[in-house]
């Protein structure tokens, strides 16, 4: 009797085994994300039916584009084991860079039609420059890179205050800003009446996430960065540039998150110093639910995409169903906590073999 009562409890090593290898699996398929976001929908559909509205769908899909590109940024410096918490102050600083030199009002190329070339290439310097010190004070000077680019958000958010107060009467932002660089944001192609075309945001955001996707699967320098985020010792003795690694990634971030930068500002129709204030959390909750190692190493352009897709469908769920500002970011602050809890567990399980 007593051996039926402990089979009872202890079920057999062959279904232990079988159930592990199942939970492993859904721990780490790529689209268990996916899957997440289509039953929220489906959950929430009957509560709020315009969630499936198609208006409502677009809306969704141009929230993605900029967060998307900014968060494959993160993903860059998150597979070397590090963090940059200066993508929105990087986005803000080049906001108003960029504004000051094509505004109708004062601007440095006022009326030139080269004005909005010139614009963006200066939004890709200043994204450029910052990431590029956030990667010198961390790979060459031994600087925690959480230190530096916390310090370089606080400086960078600053700088773009005191820049906008200097180019503008109303300190607040640059406007009158060119039509061809306003259609950037919400511009787009082969659009039919009220059907859905397809936006320019799109296309670029399109060309980065193949072009990640090439570096990270068909390059040197994506083997590098897998081996340098698993283990920098090794990958040293191997002779690879640790250093000029984790600089390179830190630039990546910085010019992600200025092209973000690029259509957030088409869409304000605006440059302003607090550009992307509230998405920080978005950007690396949305890399670490994509499957974005903390602990580096591992990091996938679609599972990012996922990530971002299911953050923005629950903010905009929240809001569909009518909760406070800080409702929303509770949940989705315990949505990216739980995320975040998962990476550690899974770290641990690779860990164990």
């Amino acid at each position: 009797m007593s051996d039926l009562s402990s089979a009872a409890h202890n079920p057999p090593v062959g279904n232990r085994s079988r159930l592990s290898r199942v939970v492993r699996r859904i721990l780490f398929s790529e689209y268990l994300v996916l899957g997440l976001t289509l039953l929220y929908m489906a959950v929430l559909w009957p509560f709020v039916p315009e969630i499936l509205n198609p208006s409502n769908l677009e809306d969704i899909f141009l929230q993605v584009l900029p967060l998307f590109i900014a968060a494959i940024g993160l993903m860059f410096v998150l597979m070397v084991a590090q963090i940059d918490l200066s993508a929105t102050s990087i986005m803000a600083m080049a906001s108003v860079v960029g504004a000051s030199i094509m505004t109708s009002q004062g601007g440095y190329l006022a009326g030139s039609a080269f004005a909005p070339v010139v614009a963006i290439v200066a939004f890709l310097a200043v994204g450029a420059l910052i990431g590029a010190l956030n990667g010198i004070c961390t790979a060459y000077f031994g600087m925690p890179s959480f230190l530096v680019t916390l310090t370089t958000m606080m400086f960078f958010s600053g700088s773009a205050i005191w820049y906008t107060a200097v180019h503008t009467d109303s300190g607040s932002s640059i406007g009158s800003l060119p039509a061809a660089f306003v259609g950037l944001g919400y511009g787009d192609l082969f659009r039919i009446g009220d059907l859905f075309g397809i936006p320019y945001a799109g296309l670029v955001t399109l060309a980065i996430a193949v072009g990640a996707h090439v570096v990270q699967s068909r390059s040197v320098f994506g083997k590098w960065l897998f081996a340098v985020g698993l283990n920098p010792q090794a990958a040293a003795i191997s002779g690879v540039p640790v250093n000029r690694v984790i600089v390179w990634t830190f630039v990546i971030s910085g010019l992600l998150s200025a092209i973000a930068a690029v259509i957030y500002t088409g869409r304000l129709e605006a440059g302003t110093p607090i550009l992307g204030q509230r998405i920080l959390l978005d950007i690396i909750g949305a890399a670490v639910i994509g499957g974005v190692s903390l602990f580096g190493g591992t990091g996938r352009g679609l599972g990012v995409f996922f990530g971002v897709l299911f953050l923005s469908v629950v903010d905009n769920g929240l809001q569909l169903l009518g909760l406070s500002l800080s409702s929303v970011y509770a949940i989705k602050g315990g949505v990216i906590l739980f995320a975040a809890v998962t990476d550690a567990i899974r770290h641990r399980v690779i860990a164990r073999g």
